[in-house]
C-alpha cells in the first residue's frame, strides 16, 4: 500500500504540529507496509527532496504567500505525478490551495483528509473560501478529526458528521531523547524552586499574554519554551512589569526540553482561542505524567487534559483563575497534583501514544481501498 501526505509545509522546512503528525502517521504506518510520501511546498525545492525516516519529502515551488496560504504553480504537475503512484491520497486540513489541487486533478483514488483545525483567523476570507472548502469536503471520501470534542463544537463538521470519524492525535516517547543527570542537575541550579512550564509557538491564540497576567498574582517560577511572532511584546511586557518570575528560554534543545518536563511542577497551556485545535504540547506533558492547567475552549485540549481528573480546565481569558490554578497545583494540594499526574500518563498511554495512532490510521486505509474495490 502507498499512501501520499499532502499538506503546505513540512520538515525540514518547518516541523510544527501538524507536520510532527504527518511524520508519526508516516513512521508509524511503516511498521505494517505501508509505503508514504508526503508532498509540501518550500522556496528551495531543489535542495528538499531528500529522504527522512524510511520516506520521501517532496517539494514543489513556493511561489508566494498570503494569509498563512503557501501558492505554487508547480504543486499542480507534482501532485499528480505523486498521487499517479499512490493507493491513497491523504490530505491535511487546512490549505485552500490543497482543495484547489485536489478538484483541479479529478482523483478517482480513494481520500481522506485528517481535519486539522477550523479557520478561526481569516473570517472575512473564509467567506470568500466557503464554496471551495465545501467542495472539497464533500468530494473526499472519509473526513477525521483529532477529538469528539472538537466534532461537537466545529460548525464546518456538523455538515459532515456522516462520514466524519475520530482519532486523536499521538506521539512517541521513543522519539524524545533522555536527559542525563548532569543536564537536569544544570536545570534544577538555575531553577531551584517549582516552576510551572509551558512549550509552544509564541502565537496570538496560545494565551501566553494572559499567562504574564496570571504571573503578576503569584510568586510562582513560570518557564517558557519557543520562539514565535510574539516574542519581543512578551519580553517587553515581563520586563515592563518586572516579572522576574516569568522566564523566556527560546528554543531549546530536545535534552533540554526533556529536562524541564521532568523537573516541572506541572504544565501551564493557557490559550484562549480555539485555532488550539489540539494541543499536542499537552500531550507531551501527559507523556511525562505532569498534571496540566489548561482552558475550555471547545476543542481537544480539554479531551486530553481532563478537568480534574488529569488537571485543572480554567475559563479562557481569565488570568485570576489561571494563577489560582497555579496555586492549587502547587503548595496548595501536592497530592492532588500528583495523583492528576499518574492520571495523565495513564491516558497518555491509553490514548494518545503513536502506536495507537497510526495503527487506527492503518485500519481506515484498508476500510478506504475495500470500499474502492467492493462492488458500488
Amino acid at each position: 500500500m502507498r499512501v501520499l501526505h499532502f499538506f503546505k509545509t513540512y520538515w525540514p522546512d518547518t516541523f510544527g504540529g501538524v507536520e510532527r503528525t504527518i511524520h508519526a502517521i508516516v513512521k508509524g504506518t511503516a511498521k505494517y507496509g505501508v509505503q508514504s510520501d508526503v508532498l509540501s511546498l518550500s522556496k528551495a525545492p531543489d535542495q528538499n527532496n531528500r529522504e527522512f525516516d524510511g520516506h520521501i519529502a517532496h517539494k514543489a515551488k513556493l511561489d508566494f504567500e498570503f494569509a498563512s496560504t503557501g501558492f505554487s504553480r508547480e504543486v499542480f504537475g507534482r501532485f499528480r505525478e505523486l498521487s499517479g503512484k499512490a493507493d491513497i491520497v491523504h490530505y491535511h486540513f487546512p490549505w485552500p490551495v490543497m482543495d484547489v489541487v485536489h478538484l483541479a486533478s479529478q482523483l478517482k483514488k480513494p481520500t481522506l483528509v485528517t481535519y486539522h483545525s477550523d479557520i478561526v483567523k481569516q473570517r472575512v476570507l473564509l467567506q470568500l473560501y466557503k464554496p471551495l472548502m465545501h467542495r472539497f469536503l464533500k468530494s473526499v471520501n472519509t473526513i477525521v478529526a483529532t477529538s469528539p470534542n472538537y466534532v461537537a463544537t466545529s460548525e464546518v463538521l456538523r455538515h459532515y458528521s456522516a462520514k466524519t470519524t475520530v482519532i486523536p492525535l499521538g506521539l512517541d516517547e521513543r522519539d524524545y531523547p533522555h536527559a542525563s543527570e548532569d543536564v537536569k542537575a544544570r536545570w534544577r541550579e538555575r531553577f531551584p524552586k517549582p516552576f510551572f512550564l509551558f512549550v509552544g509557538v509564541l502565537r496570538y491564540y496560545k494565551g501566553v499574554h494572559i499567562l504574564l497576567e496570571a504571573a503578576k498574582q503569584t510568586k510562582l517560577d513560570i518557564v517558557l519554551i519557543g520562539e514565535g511572532p510574539m516574542r519581543s511584546s512578551l519580553t517587553a511586557y515581563a520586563k515592563e512589569h518586572s516579572l522576574g518570575n516569568v522566564h523566556f528560554l527560546g528554543a531549546l534543545p530536545d535534552t533540554d526540553k526533556t529536562a524541564l518536563l521532568e523537573l516541572s511542577t506541572g504544565f501551564v497551556f493557557p490559550s484562549h482561542l480555539r485555532s488550539e485545535a489540539f494541543g499536542l504540547s499537552l500531550v507531551e506533558a501527559a507523556m511525562f505524567g505532569k498534571p496540566m492547567i489548561s482552558c475550555e475552549i471547545g476543542t481537544g485540549t480539554s479531551y486530553v487534559n481532563l478537568p480534574l481528573e488529569t488537571g485543572i480546565v480554567a475559563p479562557p481569558d481569565d488570568p485570576l483563575a489561571l494563577a489560582e490554578a497555579l496555586e492549587t497545583l502547587s503548595q496548595n494540594d501536592a497530592a492532588c497534583a500528583l495523583r492528576y499526574g499518574a492520571n495523565a500518563r495513564d491516558r497518555y498511554l491509553a490514548n494518545f501514544t503513536a502506536d495507537k495512532m497510526a495503527a487506527a490510521y492503518l485500519d481506515l486505509y484498508h476500510q478506504l481501498l475495500q470500499t474502492k474495490r467492493s462492488p458500488t
